[in-house]
């Protein structure tokens, strides 16, 4: 049986939502976000040196990266379900996009979120209104205009088909949930790009999405 180590409000809800999509047994193994830091506990060292999460252990093999555990679980265990068929234009856009989410556009939320921050405790109290200045100035210079024309590149990409690898639904669309989501919570993705907005709605009632809450736990981007 595939185990989950499963950290509250992270990429790990993704593979809890491929699994049900899959419909395989799986056990989860939670693990809580320090309320103060929101960094993960120290014991996730214990099942991958670098301590993230998703990390998932299936018949011996300990996988990290969101990305590679869902390759893998398609790979392994779809039996070519969520998955186009190889060779297929639809097969490189599932490729492309389950590189894309991690590769390009996280590390952008990741950068408006840092600099969202600056300016805040532990920070010495002198420093918070320099440190407010500088995030500004990053967010507005470099993060925002970055942002704005990748998430028009998301919704152009959508105009012509429901999900990201073409007509049917895919691991694909796995893997940009959490980005997306994030991006509505945080970065100003709304109702402007109605075609995102439609996609973020019809991934929410999917009825694997909403088991893998009920075994996840509360998670913020829902």
């Amino acid at each position: 049986m595939i185990t989950v180590h499963h950290l509250n409000n992270s990429r790990s809800q993704r593979v809890l939502w491929l699994l049900e999509e899959l419909e395989l047994p799986y056990e989860v193994v939670r693990y809580e976000r320090d309320p103060a830091t929101m960094a993960a506990p120290a014991s996730l060292r214990a099942v991958h040196p670098l301590g993230k999460s998703p990390v998932v252990v299936d018949d011996g093999l300990t996988i990290a990266e969101s990305g590679a555990i869902l390759e893998y679980i398609v790979g392994q265990h779809g039996h070519g379900r969520l998955r186009p068929a190889p060779g297929t234009a639809e097969r490189l856009r599932c490729t492309y996009w389950l590189h894309y989410a991690e590769g390009s556009l996280m590390p952008l939320l990741l950068l408006k979120l840092v600099m969202d921050r600056m300016g805040r405790p532990p920070m010495p109290f002198l420093l918070r209104p320099l440190a407010r200045q500088i995030g500004r100035g990053v967010t507005g210079v470099m993060v925002t205009p970055r942002l704005t024309q990748h998430l028009d590149f998301l919704e152009e990409s959508l105009k012509n088909a429901p999900w990201f690898a073409g007509e049917e639904f895919s691991v694909a669309d796995i893997q940009m949930s959490f980005p997306i989501e994030a991006a509505a919570s945080r970065a100003g993705l709304n109702g402007s790009r109605p075609w995102l907005m439609a996609w973020l709605e019809r991934i929410h009632a999917r009825p694997a999405y909403r088991r893998a809450l009920d075994r996840g736990g509360p998670y913020a981007y829902a």
